[in-house]
C-alpha cells in the first residue's frame, strides 16, 4: 500500500469512526424557552465535546489502520488475489 492509498484509507476510516462516535454522550437542552430566541435550536446539545471526540476518533482510527496496514504488508489481506 503506497502513501496515497494509506492516506485515503486512513481518512475514510477516520470519518466512519467520527460519525459513529459523534452521538455518544450527547444531552440536549431540555429546558423550555420562556421567550423565543432566534438562532438557537432547543435540540442542540449542551456540550458536544468535539475536541474529546476528535481525539478518541484519532486513537481508534490509528489502531484500526495499523492492523489493516500490517495485514496488507504481510499479504494476509490481498484483495487483488480475489479479483483475478
Amino acid at each position: 500500500m503506497g502513501i496515497t492509498g494509506s492516506i485515503i484509507v486512513y481518512v475514510l476510516i477516520w470519518w466512519i469512526i467520527f460519525f459513529s462516535v459523534l452521538p455518544v454522550g450527547i444531552q440536549s437542552n431540555k429546558e423550555k424557552f420562556r421567550e423565543k430566541l432566534e438562532g438557537i435550536d432547543p435540540g442542540a446539545p449542551k456540550n458536544p465535546e468535539i475536541a474529546k471526540k476528535f481525539l478518541i476518533t484519532t486513537i481508534i482510527t490509528s489502531l484500526i489502520f495499523i492492523v489493516i496496514y500490517y495485514l496488507v504488508k504481510f499479504d494476509l489481506l490481498n484483495l487483488r488475489e480475489y479479483l483475478q
